[in-house]
């Protein structure tokens, strides 16, 4: 069953462009961008830094409203929706951020942040209120005598099990996490990664995890989606994506992964130039200027969707 349905989505800002006053240009974060998460199953969104994945998930919550297209939650298209629908929508919809330390209320204690959706919500006295955050604390693995703490007197990991904690407290249906470890040490991330893994079979919770490390991606994701400048480039299993990726952008981020063992031999590819600038695309394939096999279509023609299975879609001129 289909949780989450992404159509044609569009997110654009409205910014500065030269010295003259009034002179403004479209920055195209995330354009016509369109997608499926199924019910308890993990979809990554995997990209560089700027390419629209995290202005996705914040327009999946609704914290920036879409420019155009529709959001469809359990075929309940939530952009049609009143502010007080969308309170209520929200118990459902929660989010992960990327940094812990600054998500995190610094005047709280954390009895009180994980107090603080049953407050906004109006749900349960006082005594419910604090036994369900204990049992928060439980489910994330601190114990109840940090409740009286401050998040300064936590380290990295833990903040972000404070995050993950005040996510599940209305249990919700669906988590956006936002580069969720990508703040941590390597050996805390996989603390994490497990972590999430568990909560998500005990609950059956349904992830978007957006991240720009395809390593951690490819471990906890059923599916991928691969982003360049705004638009998907690739979406299939992980075994697809990772195993066998079709579009160069993909193939290349592969090859940029540093292997642990110094005998295996190396991929040598790497992007070369810089991204493109989204308030003034390239014409045709987005991808062209830092493509090693561009051809002359790429630099006219955008690229349409080419299904290579049930399962794997591609968007290049290569695979057509």
């Amino acid at each position: 069953m289909t949780m989450l349905e992404i159509r044609n989505l569009k997110k654009y800002f409205s910014v500065q462009s030269g010295m003259a006053r009034g002179s403004r240009k479209e920055l195209k974060a995330v354009d016509d961008v369109s997608l499926e998460i199924r019910a308890g199953e993990t979809f990554g969104l995997v990209g560089e830094s700027g390419c629209g994945k995290s202005t996705l998930g914040y327009c999946v919550l609704r914290l920036l409203e879409p420019t155009a297209g529709e959001i469809l939650f359990e075929g309940q298209n939530i952009l049609k929706l009143n502010r007080y629908e969308m309170r209520l929508l929200r118990r459902q919809i929660q989010i992960i951020f990327q940094d812990p330390a600054s998500s995190l209320n610094p005047r709280m204690t954390l009895q009180q942040i994980l107090e603080e959706p049953f407050v906004i919500h109006r749900l349960g006295g006082r005594q419910e209120r604090q036994q369900k955050a204990r049992e928060l604390l439980d489910s994330v693995g601190l114990d109840h005598s940090a409740a009286a703490k401050y998040p300064h007197e936590f380290s990295g990991g833990q903040r972000q099990r404070i995050g993950i904690a005040r996510a599940l407290a209305l249990r919700p249906k669906l988590i956006v996490a936002d580069e969720p470890v990508s703040a941590l040490d390597v050996s805390i991330q996989a603390q994490i990664v497990n972590l999430l893994e568990d909560l998500q079979s005990q609950l059956q919770l349904t992830y978007l995890f957006i991240s720009h490390g395809l390593p951690v991606v490819e471990h906890i994701s059923d599916r991928i989606g691969v982003m360049y400048l705004g638009k998907l480039v690739e979406v299939g299993t992980s075994d697809e994506v990772c195993g066998q990726p079709r579009h160069p952008y993909t193939q290349i981020l592969l090859a940029s992964v540093p292997s642990p063992d110094p005998e295996r031999a190396r991929d040598r590819r790497t992007l070369s130039g810089e991204v493109p600038s989204p308030v003034n695309p390239p014409q045709g394939c987005r991808f062209h200027t830092r493509c090693p096999h561009v051809m002359d279509r790429c630099k006219l023609e955008e690229p349409r969707e080419t299904r290579i299975t049930q399962t794997h879609q591609v968007w290049c001129h290569l695979v057509e």
